[in-house]
């Protein structure tokens, strides 16, 4: 089976970051001002924010005291990200905490000054926020994790839990990067799986029922789910919709496998944003996002769900089982 490399360098650079900035943190009496600029509602992003909060706080920055957070909620519309960018900026705040690569990009259009630091991008050098990984080379960086590898190794991992697996979807919303290099090479990599890939996209919450639809007049027997926020707002109605047409499908994040879905592979969340926290740290504290290199995480969890396999008539193999880090019964 074809692996997703590992990343040199990793998180381990954010966890020693994270012991210096904690042992140099000092009650300073300034207030810092940041943004969280996020594509999705305030609802669907607490989680987020509550992940970024969490070590910012142990950083020494306290909501309240010495942080002030401006948020941002474009609720799922791409063209308000701009503006709600430019108001970012009219505030002057020190640093923008994009969430994931639209939101980043946003920002990026409005100013080439303020530092940004993106938690959470597929692939920032394919989506032009960054020159690459090693040298950023403006104002963008923060943590990337590994998007492109990851949808075809999701999709070898689909093929190897559910092998009838024929025509796969990929639901994305349409037009939205960096998604569409995903497909690109989930196309080129199918037919060495024995699979072809159809792009099914959805461009707000309530076109997941239409998509599905789609997918079933097209005969489609199983499902990659993108990681856009986008998916994310709608987890649960995702989950139902793919068991009620018995879709084998497979997502990044855990929590759609802990709410019925078949298998998730991907990196943790908190890692993500643990690491965006360190780069936010390490900016306010002089440096510059063109010398912080953009990280990868190096561990990603695998989440089999057999309650929901037994559902789809499907055996799960043992060398599947043995691999994953969690297997819900």
């Amino acid at each position: 089976m074809r692996r997703v490399p590992v990343p040199l360098g990793g998180w381990l650079l954010a966890g020693s970051l994270l012991l210096g900035s904690i042992a140099d943190a000092q009650e300073t009496g300034r207030v810092y001002r940041v943004g969280l600029l996020s594509i999705s509602s305030a609802a669907a992003t607490a989680p987020a924010r509550t992940a970024l909060l969490a070590p910012l706080a142990e950083l020494g920055y306290r909501e309240g005291r010495n942080l002030v957070l401006e948020e941002r909620y474009a609720d799922g519309d791409t063209t308000r990200l701009d503006r709600l960018a430019a108001d970012l900026v009219r505030l002057r705040v020190e640093v923008i905490v994009a969430v994931t690569t639209p939101a980043a990009l946003a920002a990026k259009r409005v100013t080439s000054t303020i530092p940004i630091v993106i938690a959470t991008s597929g692939d920032a050098v394919g989506s032009g926020l960054v020159k690459s990984l090693a040298h950023p080379g403006g104002n963008v960086t923060g943590g990337q994790f590994l998007g492109t590898e990851m949808a075809v190794k999701q999709m070898e991992l689909l093929k190897e839990i559910a092998p009838g697996v024929k025509r796969t979807g990929f639901l994305p919303p349409p037009a939205v990067q960096p998604e569409p290099i995903f497909f690109r090479e989930m196309e080129r990599v199918a037919p060495t799986l024995g699979v072809s890939v159809q792009f099914v996209s959805a461009r707000t919450a309530a076109d997941h029922g239409a998509a599905f639809a789609t997918m079933s007049q097209n005969h489609l027997d199983g499902l990659v789910v993108a990681a856009s926020t986008f998916n994310h707002d709608s987890w649960q109605r995702i989950v139902q919709l793919a068991a009620g047409q018995k879709i084998p499908a497979i997502y990044l994040w855990r929590e759609y496998a802990d709410a019925g879905g078949l298998m998730a592979y991907g990196p943790s969340r908190a890692a993500l944003y643990r690491h965006a926290a360190v780069y936010v740290d390490r900016i306010l504290k002089g440096a510059r996002p063109a010398d912080l290199p953009m990280e990868q995480p190096r561990k990603f969890d695998l989440v089999v769900n057999l309650p929901a396999a037994r559902a789809l008539g499907l055996s799960v193999p043992e060398s599947l089982l043995l691999r994953a880090d969690d297997v819900i019964r």
